[in-house]
């Protein structure tokens, strides 16, 4: 299925399940220690698709910028996941999750200051919805 709705959908039902099941694996152990295992996986799971899906014929024709971009997402992902783990650590997942989620509002801005991605009343307007159920999400 090649719908963008569908794989963002997917993509937030198992970032929903990532959050239960992450908030029960930091239960004593250290958070760092915690999204390094997590990684693992991921690194694991990853190259098996690649390697199951035979995609690895598109290595040789990565450019340079590329690798430096797709690099540069790897530590930001990396530095996300550190914070996240830390804060299921020390909070409950109900209030972090919505917390990170205000990945979304970053994106927007993000996206129109370095894609030049229009941001619209819409794009504003949603935003501010998702900012303020975070607040009220994460209020005490």
């Amino acid at each position: 299925m090649n719908n963008w709705f569908f794989w963002a959908l997917l993509s937030a039902v198992f970032a929903g399940a990532t959050a239960v099941l992450a908030k029960v694996g930091v239960e004593n152990v250290d958070s760092n220690l915690a999204t390094a295992v997590r990684t693992t996986v991921v690194l694991v799971f990853a190259w098996g698709v690649v390697l199951a899906t035979r995609a690895t014929s598109g290595i040789p024709t990565m450019s340079r910028r590329t690798w430096l971009f797709l690099a540069l997402s790897g530590v930001a992902t990396g530095l996300s996941w550190l914070c996240y783990f830390r804060a299921l650590q020390l909070g409950p997942a109900a209030k972090v999750a919505p917390v990170d989620k205000l990945s979304v509002v970053f994106v927007l801005v993000f996206a129109a200051m370095f894609l030049g991605e229009a941001l619209t009343w819409r794009t504003a307007l949603g935003g501010a919805l998702i900012t303020m159920g975070a607040v009220v999400l994460a209020w005490r």
